[in-house]
């Protein structure tokens, strides 16, 4: 007795060399659906694979798992990821206000040492004119 032909088939991809016209549209094409047990094929270019009409991929459940799993871990990568550069971002701004007080800081205490150095300056003249006015006074 014949066996019944089961409706399932793996996709092949077949040399440059080998390929043939597709089965519906006539189509040079290099890609192959073969039965598991390898009797029966026919060449279907990639467009109609993607008809969900023609035909759909059976996706077993440990690809499925695995699937979500990565996605799972590529999300959570991204978020670290973003988390990662907001941290560079708040630290680069931290650091670039704590330089903006450093120079506040160093530009008043600079004032505050140039206002010390005038007052420094004005005594210093005056204890000098002070000083020139006794030496001339004992001459």
């Amino acid at each position: 007795m014949a066996s019944l032909l089961q409706n399932i088939w793996h996709l092949r991809k077949v040399a440059e060399a080998s390929a043939k016209p597709c089965h519906i549209c006539y189509k040079s094409t290099t890609s192959v659906l073969i039965t598991p047990d390898q009797k029966d094929h026919f060449y279907i270019c990639p467009g109609h694979l993607k008809d969900r009409g023609f035909c759909t991929p059976i996706v077993g459940e440990a690809e499925a798992v695995a699937k979500k799993k990565q996605e799972e871990l590529d999300r959570e990568i991204e978020l670290i990821k973003a988390e990662y550069a907001e941290k560079l971002k708040k630290r680069a701004k931290s650091k670039d206000s704590s330089k903006k007080e450093k120079k506040g800081k160093d530009i008043k205490g600079k004032e505050k040492e140039s206002s010390k150095d005038d007052d420094d300056d004005v005594e210093a003249v005056a204890e000098k004119e002070k000083n020139e006015k006794v030496y001339n006074q004992s001459q």
